[in-house]
């Protein structure tokens, strides 16, 4: 009975020992595709998220083109460079292998934004390195028009004079010159971006939100436009109240004034902050850019410089994925 039964054990063994080898081949096999597949889909995002920034970077170009056609003597919500460029398709311009009856989403916006409309912090320090007392008044302005606390403007002014320090040599005991911005210690960073007040005490991340539109920082002391500035912005470097702002920008929906002359005979005996400068063109803009890319989406902001030459040159400042 033993003799018989062996043979029969020792089949359902081979058949469990194939079975195991073949889930095992099974599972190996499975395994590499997956593999593969992990690849395959990586390589699509590499190359995805390629596209969408040379789409970015066109955009870009794109804004410095129209800054170029325009006209850089007066700024105004009028210009060529205001007109935004709305969910423009790239289906015929990406380099993608379609499928057929696959719907394929590629589209690019943006629009471009004067930077000079906004309240400039870079402007809180003089060239001697120390606060305006006109541009400190200023923002403290800007900052009761938002209903935030106007007591954040001198502690602002002191961080942007902290992270701008002038060198200035002074003599040691054995008579060496040194550098006063340096030799206490590592130089402060810049700043560069209103999120660097966040390091300043008073900020936190809904007074950042409140600002975003009306505050930037800019490589140097700029005016402020008065053919673009929101009416906070031009209540603040006015004695004017934001209703009586509101009102101008409503009697002059264009807001297109041919110089700081004409603005001034404009706002009713009301006078400019002493120390504030004002004009009616601009050499920095903002372009906000936004490319949808299939399963990719990419949104981002671009500081681009106009440079004040006959030639109407321009120039990227910064590029910042958001």
């Amino acid at each position: 009975m033993k003799a018989f039964n062996r043979p029969a054990r020792q089949r359902g063994v081979a058949v469990i020992t194939a079975l195991l080898l073949t889930a095992l081949a099974i599972t190996v096999v499975a395994s590499l595709f997956w593999q593969q597949q992990v690849q395959v889909r990586s390589m699509e995002n590499q190359r995805q998220r390629l596209q969408t920034q040379w789409a970015m970077r066109g955009m870009v170009d794109f804004a410095r083109f129209w800054l170029r056609q325009d006209n850089p003597s007066l700024t105004a919500m009028d210009g060529v460079w205001a007109t935004p460029i709305e969910e423009a398709r790239l289906d015929d311009y990406v380099d993608r292998e379609k499928v057929e009856m696959e719907k394929f989403d590629a589209t690019v916006s943006g629009r471009a934004l004067d930077a000079q409309a906004r309240f400039n912090l870079t402007n809180l320090v003089d060239i001697t390195g120390m606060p305006s007392p006109g541009q400190l008044r200023a923002y403290q302005r800007l900052l009761g028009n938002l209903r935030l606390d106007s007591g954040l403007a001198q502690a602002t002014a002191d961080a942007v004079a902290r992270a701008r320090p002038k060198a200035r040599a002074a003599s040691d005991g054995g008579g060496r010159k040194t550098d006063t911005a340096t030799a206490g210690g590592s130089e402060p960073v810049a700043m560069t971006q209103i999120e660097d007040l966040l390091a300043v005490p008073g900020y936190t991340p809904q007074v950042i939100e409140a600002l975003r539109d009306y505050v930037i920082v800019l490589p140097q002391v700029t005016p402020v436009n008065v053919n673009t500035a929101p009416a906070e912005v031009l209540a603040a470097v006015t004695d004017m109240s934001v209703s009586e702002a509101s009102a101008l920008t409503l009697s002059n929906p264009r807001k297109k004034f041919v110089d700081a002359g004409n603005f001034k005979n404009n706002i009713n005996g009301k006078n400019v902050i002493d120390g504030v400068e004002i004009d009616v063109k601009s050499q920095y803009f903002l372009t906000v850019i936004r490319v949808r890319l299939d399963r990719a989406a990419l949104d981002a902001q671009a500081l681009v410089w106009r440079q004040p030459n006959p030639q109407r040159t321009t120039s990227l400042v910064w590029l910042r994925e958001n």
